[in-house]
């Protein structure tokens, strides 16, 4: 195997699971622990990977930063659950909805496999997966073709096709990141001309991103703030950024808020997980 070939071998290896030791990856690529280490330094030295003791992790700061799906799981799991549960109050039993890859969006999956007659359309493998091993007759699941990413979306021309043949009432996307001047965003130039696809096919956009993501920027845009319908986060959001959030999406919804409710008339959605906040846009229209 050529040293450039390892190399890149390593740094899918670092950038799909958060970090990779030097003993596994000699061991995996049938190389000693001196060629690993020199391969990192390396991959260090040209900014792609952070070398630590014993192996080396990723650059989060990098707008090319992509953890694996498994990586991306542990992060922030209860305002990802809360949001979910947030967000699964939007669905309406009957209808047709797009699901972009994403936790976030499968943690919503999850929760979709009680609502009856839904046809669902989505480019995320473990989307599909959990919706089709629940065996509802009254569900019908689209997944799209196209080359798998290491957060398990599906993506390319094949997914891209596929998506401008379809129309969903409702659209709902997981990002990577979300920030007033780029607007959501994903480290996966491929990914987002498929999410761009996805959010074109639908009539309305739901965006679910944790607090987290605010200020995060990855390389490619897929929409600006505006063009979300709605914006499912969590109470984590600080006061500037859901101000500019409140002034840019038509509608802010936050989930697990305990939030006080401003001068605007925000009000409660049904129980207590979430808390809808007035926007100064006109409020879409409900689908039916």
């Amino acid at each position: 195997m050529l040293a450039r070939q390892r190399q890149t071998l390593i740094l899918e290896r670092v950038r799909e699971d958060g970090g990779a030791r030097v003993a596994e990856l000699a061991r995996d690529l049938g190389v000693s622990d001196m060629t690993v280490r020199r391969d990192l330094e390396i991959l260090h030295n040209r900014g792609l990977i952070e070398k630590v003791h014993g192996g080396a992790t990723t650059r989060p700061g990098s707008a090319l930063f992509e953890p694996g799906f498994a990586v991306k799981s542990r992060l922030q799991e209860p305002e990802k659950e809360l949001i979910a549960d947030a967000a699964v109050g939007l669905v309406v039993p009957g209808t047709a909805i797009g699901i972009s890859a994403g936790t976030t969006t499968y943690a919503l999956a999850r929760r979709l496999i009680d609502i009856a007659g839904l046809t669902v359309v989505t480019n995320s493998v473990p989307v599909a997966d959990v919706l089709h091993r629940a065996g509802r007759t009254d569900q019908t699941i689209i997944l799209t073709g196209g080359v798998r990413t290491p957060s398990d979306a599906l993506v390319g021309p094949f997914a891209v096709a596929a998506l401008r043949t379809i129309h969903p009432d409702q659209v709902f996307m997981g990002v990577h990141g979300m920030d007033p001047r780029s607007g959501f965003t994903t480290p996966n130039v491929l990914e987002a001309d498929t999410d761009r696809a996805l959010v074109a096919s639908g009539r309305r956009l739901v965006v679910l991103a944790d607090s987290s993501k605010w200020g995060v920027i990855g390389i490619s845009s897929i929409a600006r703030l505006d063009e979300a319908d709605t914006l499912v986060t969590d109470a984590g959001l600080d006061d500037e950024a859901r101000r500019i959030a409140e002034e840019e999406v038509h509608e802010l919804l936050i989930a697990g808020g305990d939030m006080p409710r401003g001068d605007g008339g925000g009000s409660t959605v049904d129980g207590p997980t979430a808390e809808r906040a007035a926007t100064g846009k006109p409020q879409p229209e409900p689908v039916h």
